[in-house]
């Protein structure tokens, strides 16, 4: 008797071994896929999605840019040779690719220090309210609701000499009034303000966000030492947000890199007098829709690759210059 109740305690730990030791290897993979077959499923449709509308393009562009494509004689049937650094010699060359890249970068740089100030200004403004708060997001954000082919035949209606609402409060106020987007003096600043108008909303709600998150101790702390608005301003907001801010700076430079749809709907095509508001997009368009030849594609393949390229030099050199912030 004594032995069973000896035996029996190590009988039922032996079984417990058996029974909750570790499963052989095959059985361990398919608890995981039975665990994990949702979230593969939602996965495997995520990467074919972005192979098939991101990856495959980004991959066909780049070959495409080393080949030349023309009609066989015989058959009128489009044929594809391999054409080496033709394409990029050919874009090279074009007398509208420096100008093409000036404005993009000349926008960028406005679109820097108007685009990127203001949505800031306007959170801390925001920010500091206590009555209407919640209107005012939503007057902030109305812009970002209109579809933006709207909101520029808006501002087109605006930019008009003759009968536009700014050169009527110009006269009103008896001031010279301006030709906006049909001079080539003005018309990538009229670019930036339109742009500027219709992008803010989300840009300014995500400032907002951020500076909702700042410790009220912090700002009270500075008041006590003495710190004016500004002070304020600079030892706290900024200090506390440079994280959003840097993320914001990096997708807006991204952003107006991409410039194409505000210049052709405010200058009827893009180019703009003087081809003073043409941009890369815009050329890399007229490459593959507007010009004659035989090898429009691959010559707005060969500038898109190198537009690419410019942004990930970009997007590298800020992950670099961020990579011991974040630790």
């Amino acid at each position: 008797m004594a032995e069973q109740i000896l035996l029996r305690p190590g009988k039922r730990s032996l079984r417990g071994l058996s029974a909750g030791g570790p499963p052989a290897p095959g059985r361990r993979f398919a608890v995981s896929v039975r665990r994990n077959l949702a979230g593969y499923g939602f996965m495997v449709g995520a990467v074919l999605c972005f192979a098939l509308f991101s990856w495959y393009p980004m991959i066909r562009e780049f070959v495409m840019s080393f080949q030349g494509t023309h009609r066989d004689p015989v058959t009128r049937l489009p044929t594809t040779t391999w054409v080496g650094w033709r394409n990029y010699t050919r874009i090279w060359h074009d007398p509208t690719f420096a100008a093409a890249w000036k404005n993009t970068v000349e926008f960028s740089l406005l679109a820097l220090l108007i685009g990127f100030a203001v949505p800031f200004v306007v959170a801390i403004v925001l920010n500091e309210l206590r009555h209407a708060r919640g209107y005012l997001r939503v007057l902030i954000y109305l812009p970002v609701m209109l579809p933006p082919a709207s909101a520029l035949l808006l501002f087109q209606y605006f930019y008009d000499p003759n009968t536009g609402l700014f050169d009527h409060l110009l006269r009103l106020m008896h001031l010279p009034t301006s030709q906006f987007v049909q001079s080539s003096g003005s018309a990538m600043v009229s670019v930036v303000i339109a742009s500027t108008w219709m992008n803010m909303g989300g840009t300014t709600l995500i400032y907002l966000a951020a500076l909702q998150n700042i410790p009220g101790e912090l700002y009270e702390a500075a008041e006590l030492d003495g710190a004016s608005i500004l002070g304020r301003i600079r030892h706290v907001t900024i200090p506390q947000t440079r994280l959003i801010l840097s993320m914001m700076l990096m997708l807006q430079i991204v952003g107006t890199m991409q410039l194409f749809i505000e210049p052709f709907i405010l200058t009827n095509g893009g180019a703009g007098p003087g081809n003073s508001t043409i941009s890369v997009v815009n050329l890399i368009y007229q490459y593959a829709f507007n010009l004659s030849g035989s090898s429009n594609y691959n010559s707005a393949s060969a500038l898109g690759v190198l537009l690419m390229l410019v942004l990930g030099v970009f997007s590298a050199l800020y992950l670099w210059i961020s990579r011991d912030r974040d630790k």
